[in-house]
């Protein structure tokens, strides 16, 4: 059974970061994941991984003007130095931290976001991760909670990967991302299951805790184990109440965390 990561800017909010990976240790994960980790130092972040036996298995390279309304950048012509500086600054956190796994926002379309500057930027993203042995990752995004995101399809993610064509491209499957723009949720396992080193999960409408009342995780965690997955499946959910709370899922979707 695949394991099950703790998203840490969506879990255990209630407490500061640094002592949310405390938290989720004892609430049972085994691997933590967050957005972003550069307002903090990595040194501070691994002595927290460390102490509490943690493994982080994925963030997010550095989105630009978060604030201002960017999301990502990796595909916004005339950005292509930011956009190495940012990989560079990635892959020095994730090296210290020994993450495997970067993902890389497009950004908006309407920031003039275009296939060609994407491809160009994941290809060097790709080149100087690969050396390290990390993966670069690419995610479609509904555009219900992220307006105009440049990349929602997961065809089209696979037809950047073929282009691109790295080793160390994949897919970063959400499967309640799948489910609000395309549906078919089972269909993209059985499908996309091969490119994905790392899935996601929400539940909807509300992006809360995975449920068989829309999606019926039960089933489809069941499915993908029998894909032969073996990576982490992140819970980028937003619990509806304490998080703790909210950990009764595992068990009704017949799942452990570990």
């Amino acid at each position: 059974m695949p394991r099950f990561a703790a998203n840490l800017s969506f879990l255990f909010t209630e407490l500061p970061f640094l002592d949310r990976f405390e938290a989720a240790a004892r609430a049972g994960f085994k691997g933590v994941e967050f957005m972003f980790p550069y307002a903090v130092p990595a040194d501070e972040i691994k002595a927290r991984l460390d102490a509490n036996g943690l493994s982080l298995v994925l963030f997010n390279l550095p989105p630009g003007h978060w604030d201002k309304g960017e999301r990502g950048f990796a595909a916004l012509p005339g950005r292509e130095d930011e956009f190495a500086a940012a990989v560079d600054l990635a892959l020095r956190y994730a090296d210290a931290l020994g993450c495997p796994r970067l993902h890389a926002m497009a950004g908006l379309a309407t920031h003039g976001a275009t296939r060609e500057a994407y491809v160009a930027n994941l290809r060097l993203a790709a080149e100087w991760a690969a050396p390290l042995g990390i993966d670069i990752l690419i995610e479609p995004i509904n555009t219900r909670d992220m307006p105009d995101y440049f990349l929602t399809r997961t065809a089209d993610a696979r037809d950047v990967l073929d282009e691109v064509a790295a080793p160390n491209l994949a897919l970063q499957l959400d499967l309640y991302h799948r489910h609000l723009m395309e549906g078919d949720v089972e269909g993209a396992i059985r499908e996309f299951a091969s490119r994905a080193r790392h899935i996601q999960c929400a539940d909807p409408p509300d992006r809360g805790e995975p449920s068989d009342a829309v999606m019926d995780y039960t089933r489809l965690f069941a499915l993908i184990d029998a894909t032969g997955y073996d990576g982490w499946i992140g819970c980028e959910y937003k619990p509806r109440g304490e998080t703790q709370a909210g950990l009764t899922w595992p068990a009704a979707c017949r799942v452990t965390l570990a």
